[in-house]
């Protein structure tokens, strides 16, 4: 079973008090056909598919004592199952046994529109698909691309970072395998001599060869490999520690965090000349090892800050949470937004509803719905999660938007727009979608 967010302290719980949800908005908001800023889409084209993500959760060492509580079976995967195949497993092995039987009787149901009819019932008129490649079966306007540049930080040999933990083993070598296919695609077979040839042959060639693929926006999963606290670091001082170790044994961790931190600026400077949006995984994440305090969105201020990146637009996907009311004051920076991907699935509408209050009450204008529907355990990969992620959001923004009509922070009107802006508005905006 796949492992992807084992999350000790997020409990899927049914909040203890009815949250009611004014009908009118909840008639509205059902009816907008969303934009899901984040998911790890399975490719419909591709046996045995691993291209939905570069750094792989359930390739790291397993777990130890019991799943998390989101991840174990109950009520949510029941309800969706009921939703989509029209049953409901009774155990944990129920699903498990019968759930490639009910994506297999789906897909013949369907055909080549499967995956139309499952963002059909999800309400969702387009995916941004996180993925190391596209294949054909994943097509626009439906889905559209978010590659994954961390490979580009780390050039040179990585063996020392193998050695901190176990997980950063298994991760820097899902890392060096994705670092040797933007070589090859490059047309070089190690890291060039200098670092301007390093940026001139690979790092630009990969961004633009990514944009002409039709990618949107890249993706930095950074916080698994180091922290977030990304620095201004100058040419000259990252070249000197590029030329001494370009044929040699891992930096020393200072050295190599200068130049990662150089890179960094340079890929998310580059990123937003071609006009593709940074996203940035912050918060929790999967793994025994995982550096939570170093997944802090906070951490991003000063790249936030600094003028020579205000024309790169960056997200900051999953909320940040734990430190979810820290993109607060972030996303009043003309150009940061945050996304809840994930929070639909490991929290109750409720709670999501409370820990989105802050967002919405400040800059709704840079709250952007995402699922990161992908494998979560018995019976839920992507198609269910898709369907879930969407169903529970929806309930959250409707307990939301009602409380703050409630209580005059806004009007019903407002409500109904901002219900537009954060399901649909703000990505299409965003990514250039408004047409679609």
């Amino acid at each position: 079973m796949n492992r992807l967010l084992p999350i000790a302290l997020c409990l899927f719980a049914v909040s203890a008090v009815a949250q009611n949800v004014d009908p009118q908005l909840a008639a509205y908001i059902n009816g907008i056909q969303a934009i899901d800023n984040h998911a790890h889409v399975a490719a419909p084209d591709l046996a045995d598919d691993k291209g939905y993500d570069a750094l792989r959760c359930e390739e790291l060492p397993p777990d130890q004592g019991l799943e998390p509580a989101n991840l174990r079976f109950g009520v949510p995967t029941q309800t969706t199952w009921k939703a989509l195949y029209g049953v409901e497993p009774a155990t944990e092995d129920e699903a498990e046994k019968k759930h490639d039987q009910m994506i297999a009787g789906s897909r013949k149901e369907h055909g080549d529109n499967y995956y139309d009819w499952l963002l059909q019932k999800a309400g969702v008129s387009t995916v941004l698909a996180n993925r190391v490649f596209m294949t054909p079966g994943l097509k626009p306007p439906h889905f559209l691309w978010v590659p994954y540049v961390d490979a580009l930080l780390f050039p040179l040999n990585n063996d020392a970072l193998k050695e901190i933990n176990p997980d950063r083993r298994a991760l820097f070598t899902m890392e060096d395998q994705v670092r040797q296919r933007y070589f090859q695609e490059s047309g070089v077979s190690a890291p060039p001599a200098t670092l301007d040839e390093y940026l001139a042959t690979v790092v630009r060639p990969t961004l633009e060869r990514q944009k002409k693929a039709g990618a949107v926006a890249v993706k930095f999963e950074a916080a698994y490999l180091r922290s977030l606290d990304f620095a201004r670091a100058t040419h000259d001082a990252a070249a000197a520690v590029y030329a001494r170790s370009v044929n040699g044994p891992t930096p020393a961790a200072a050295d190599y965090k200068l130049l990662q931190d150089f890179l960094f600026h340079e890929v998310a400077a580059e990123a937003g000349k071609l006009g593709l949006a940074v996203h940035i995984h912050t918060g929790f994440g999967c793994g025994q090892f995982f550096n939570d305090p170093g997944s802090d969105p906070m951490l991003l201020a000063a790249a936030f800050n600094d003028p020579s990146l205000r024309g790169t637009n960056f997200v900051m996907l999953h909320g940040g949470t734990p430190f979810n009311r820290h993109p607060t004051s972030l996303i009043v920076k003309p150009n940061v937004y945050v996304d809840t991907s994930v929070l639909e699935l490991v929290f109750s509408p409720a709670e999501l509803a409370r820990i989105m209050r802050p967002w919405l009450e400040t800059m709704p204008e840079r709250v952007i719905y995402g699922s990161d529907s992908g494998s979560f355990g018995p019976g839920m990969d992507w198609p269910e999660t898709n369907w879930l992620a969407t169903h529970n959001f929806r309930r959250a923004l409707g307990i939301v938007l009602t409380d703050m009509a409630n209580d005059g922070t806004i009007t019903m009107p407002r409500a109904k727009e901002i219900a537009e802006e954060v399901l649909r508005g703000n990505a299409a905006r965003l990514y250039h979608l408004e047409n679609r």
